[in-house]
């Protein structure tokens, strides 16, 4: 197996390839990102202290370009990529035949239905101001759209607003950090320049919205041109969008309204409002009560649309690795 992991969670994901590999046996050679290989490194170190047979894993922190003909090389028969979209459909149009788990991007959204009281608002807006920034907006599963109920909209959005405003930003590894800089001065120019665009194209700045190297102000839009790139694209930065909608049908529409469909989130006390979503919304997962960031290591984890194909999570990832054969017996005594 060839596990190829992203920057963005240099541990965590990592884990979840080699992992399920070695749970069921299979060799893994794992490729860290090239910003981001040293956590890989040393989960390898820790692996070498074990008793698993020689190679039954390698960490290879090999260049973007050695890792395409690892791609293609026959004796690594599966393929497990966490990346970009781009990169990742790539990595499948070259192998047709192997089998190819895609854990791609996403502009996760998040519906607020107008059931929600007070308090239900405030915890709200804290999760989904909390969980837009967390990782400077670089998760996949980052808050980036909000589409609330009219009913509700303006003193949801004042909320985020507020808790925006709160958070600590700077150095990382200063504990009243809440949200760091990007992953280098590029990403970070990059989400400046959308910004700039939805607020040329007649978006409303709320908060933020200003760049000092490579570090981007956790940032608030509203009344957001729908084709616009922070509300069209993957963001992955400190950037969220809030919308009012007319009513739930509209806002299931503006979720879907998305190349995208790796998770969404929906704040809501009504059981049959949670079935419904479960069943219209394009996503590989649904979230009630919660933003779509949430996830437990052992749920099925994936997407739709340009989200990517296959699931991981332990039982999913191991399913993955394992050829189902049959056994008949005739003839046989006893």
């Amino acid at each position: 197996m060839l596990g190829i992991a992203p920057f963005n969670f240099p541990l965590n994901l990592v884990a979840h390839k080699v992992a399920p590999a070695i749970a069921v046996g299979t060799p893994i050679v794992l490729k860290p990102a090239p910003a981001t290989p040293l956590t890989a490194l040393l989960l390898g170190e820790i692996l070498a202290e074990t008793d698993l047979p020689k190679g039954a894993w390698s960490i290879l922190p090999v260049t973007n370009d050695v890792a395409s003909v690892m791609v293609t090389d026959p004796r690594l028969p599966v393929v497990s990529f966490t990346g970009s979209v781009p990169v990742g459909w790539a990595i499948r149009d070259a192998v047709p035949r192997k089998h190819v788990t895609l854990e791609l991007g996403g502009n996760a959204a998040v519906v607020v239905a107008p059931d929600q009281d007070e308090d239900d608002l405030a915890h709200a807006a804290a999760r989904i101001a909390t969980f837009a920034m967390y990782q400077a907006g670089q998760s996949c599963i980052s808050v980036q759209r909000v589409f609330a109920h009219r009913e509700i909209a303006e003193q949801l959005t004042t909320k985020i607003v507020e808790v925006v405003q709160q958070l600590g930003t700077g150095d990382p590894a200063d504990d009243n950090t809440d949200v760091g800089p990007l992953i280098d001065e590029v990403a970070a120019c990059r989400v400046e320049v959308w910004v700039e665009e939805a607020v040329a194209a007649g978006a409303t700045l709320l908060t933020g919205g200003t760049r000092s190297g490579a570090a981007y102000t956790p940032t608030v839009l509203t009344d957001v041109p729908r084709d616009a790139k922070v509300s069209r694209e993957e963001i992955f930065g400190p950037v969220v969008v809030v919308e009012t909608v007319d009513s739930i049908d509209e806002a299931f529409d503006r979720v879907n309204d998305s190349r995208f469909g790796l998770q969404a989130g929906v704040f809501t006390h009504d059981l049959q409002l949670a079935f419904r979503a479960a069943h219209e919304l394009e996503v590989g997962g649904v979230v009630i009560g919660d933003v779509p960031s949430f996830r437990a290591d052992q749920m099925p984890y994936g997407g739709l649309k340009d989200s990517g194909t296959g699931r991981e999570g332990v039982r999913a990832a191991m399913e993955d690795l394992t050829e189902e054969r049959v056994l008949v017996l005739t003839g046989i005594t006893l």
